[in-house]
């Protein structure tokens, strides 16, 4: 009679992996409306950016990680980090300075997966069905509903110029996480999350000095925000997102991001009294729903 194979215990961890990751990236957003106050965006990304890749520069070195050893490598790694991390948190940090409400600007990023099913499909040869063409026109049409109402051409809060930075978001981590997916598999975490920080850092540092007087107040808030960003969101959600791409499809992935909004909008009726409108709310449902039905 064959022994019984040994039990797998890394099953309960990778059981929490999805859920982590939800609630973990929906504080993101929070932490951005709690630190934008206090220091201009950009610098505050710029900041971020070079002290958890300086923490997980001492992580690679400690743990000997192995470096990209080809250019081709180095400068994919690169561009993911710009990407994702330049571009993507760039556009939300800037659109949340400028009054975006947390929740919206999640509900926005929260297209992610349609628009990933849509590109993973030519790019990496994912199957794409009829269902997510259908829950993209429903998606778009919730997202009318919550935007429509309080647009505005100039000013702060919901306006083009606001609406347009998330859209841009939306385009580059959909096109980092490809990239990641197709090319980032064989880079260590640590040192490849690092060199991706330094992409990132670049990027948004360039367009600090270029646009932005460099404004830090260190209030303790700011502080905290500060903090949270770095270890929760850089070192942990970050990390726990790769290894989430390394282990499933990129558009299945890309799920998770649905249950964002929906968790951005409680932490931040809770932390900072955002609200709503009842046409917004439902217009927030049609979103989530549309893009539960094109990804399920």
């Amino acid at each position: 009679m064959d022994p019984l194979p040994p039990p797998r215990r890394s099953m309960p961890v990778a059981a929490l992996l999805p859920g982590s990751f939800v609630l973990l990236w929906s504080t993101g957003f929070i932490g951005a409306r709690m630190g934008v106050p206090h220091a201009d965006p950009l610098t505050f990304l710029f900041l971020r950016f070079l002290i958890a890749g300086g923490i997980l520069f001492a992580v690679a070195l400690t743990l000997r990680s192995t470096w990209p050893r080809d250019r081709a490598a180095l400068s994919a790694t690169l561009a993911v980090g710009v990407l994702i991390h330049g571009v993507y948190l760039g556009g939300v940090f800037w659109a949340i300075a400028r009054g975006m409400p947390a929740g919206v600007a999640a509900l926005i990023v929260a297209l992610q997966p349609l628009m990933t099913a849509i590109l993973a499909a030519p790019l990496l040869g994912e199957r794409v069905g009829r269902a997510h063409w259908f829950g993209l026109g429903i998606g778009l049409a919730g997202l009318a509903l919550v935007i429509g109402p309080k647009l505005e051409w100039t000013g702060t809060g919901i306006t083009v110029a606001t609406v347009g930075a998330c859209v841009l978001s939306v385009l580059a981590i959909v096109l980092g996480s490809i990239l990641q997916k197709a090319k980032g598999g064989a880079t260590d975490l640590a040192s490849g999350t690092c060199l991706q920080y330094a992409g990132g850092a670049v990027v948004v540092g360039i367009a600090a000095v270029a646009s932005e007087p460099m404004r830090i107040d260190w209030t303790p808030q700011f502080v905290f925000a500060l903090g949270w960003l770095v270890v929760v969101l850089s070192l942990g959600a970050v990390l726990i997102y790769y290894v989430l791409i390394r282990r499933g499809a990129v558009a299945r992935l890309a799920t998770l991001f649905y249950l964002v909004p929906p968790v951005t909008a409680v932490v931040a009726w809770a932390l900072f009294g955002e609200t709503l409108t009842p046409l917004q709310l439902v217009g927030m449902a049609v979103t989530v729903g549309g893009v539960a039905i094109a990804t399920r």
